[in-house]
């Protein structure tokens, strides 16, 4: 079998940029949802040498896509130091959230006003697909299929600035609730967006605002520091793409 890495195979949803594209989209798009599913540890150490191999790649692709993360709040790059996985503190933790249900807020009133019925049906189709996830046990697809519902959402408001913005919230979330979150690791987001979605297919402002909020509180109650359940190891995180190498074969390529 070639030793090829392959682009994501579905095409784009909210979450899932470059899924096609250059090599830097590529490298980028598998290390954004290695973070939405909580697979990548907030501090792991982004070793440019240890991504190049991974993914085939010059260190110069690692970097475009590096700080293309590091723009959207998910990577901290250290002069002299590399590049690390940001690991947010406890305010840092606060002020994203606070954002965050502002964000959440004016999307929602947004979506109510704007959405259309295709974009309901696939946020519906979503929701199943989240349920699903969470049934058959795949916790980190079930997680980046929650914050992609929230992407899709803000792409239904029909605000740019706002969709920017939400992108990078909801991976920092994502950080924040691998780093923080408690014990109880439940999950009950697919019947909260689906009453969410009710509302908004009802252009009832007021009630998605109130249960948009709650979803928020819902969240937000689950968090308390605790160990982190992502890893610091780039090859276990990303070994799905890698497949099994003979001695003096080349590297996996793009």
């Amino acid at each position: 079998m070639n030793e090829q890495l392959q682009p994501l195979k579905k095409q784009p949803r909210a979450g899932k940029a470059g899924r096609s594209g250059t090599q830097d989209d590529i490298v980028y798009a598998h290390i954004f949802e290695a973070i939405l599913e909580q697979r990548l540890a907030p501090g792991t150490k982004l070793s440019e040498e240890a991504l190049g191999e991974i993914f085939g790649v010059s260190r110069t692709i690692i970097r475009r896509a590096l700080s293309r993360l590091a723009h959207e709040g998910v990577v901290l790059l250290r002069p002299n130091r590399g590049a690390v996985v940001a690991s947010p503190s406890v305010e840092e933790a606060r002020q994203v959230f606070l954002a965050r249900r502002l964000v959440e807020r004016a999307i929602t009133e947004l979506a109510v006003q704007h959405a259309t019925a295709e974009q309901l049906a696939e946020l519906r189709q979503m929701v199943n697909d989240e349920r699903d996830s969470f049934s058959r046990g795949d916790r980190g697809a079930g997680i980046r299929l929650s914050g992609e519902f929230h992407l899709k959402l803000a792409e239904a408001a029909k605000n740019a600035p706002l969709i920017s913005f939400q992108r990078s919230l909801v991976s920092q979330t994502s950080l924040i609730i691998a780093q923080y979150e408690s014990g109880n690791r439940s999950h009950c987001s697919y019947d909260e967006h689906t009453q969410l979605i009710d509302a908004i297919e009802a252009r009832d402002a007021a009630l998605a605002v109130d249960l948009m909020m709650h979803h928020m509180d819902h969240i937000d109650s689950k968090l308390n520091l605790d160990e982190e359940s992502a890893s610091d190891d780039l090859h276990a995180v990303f070994s799905h793409l890698l497949q099994t190498k003979k001695p003096g074969r080349s590297p996996v390529k793009l």
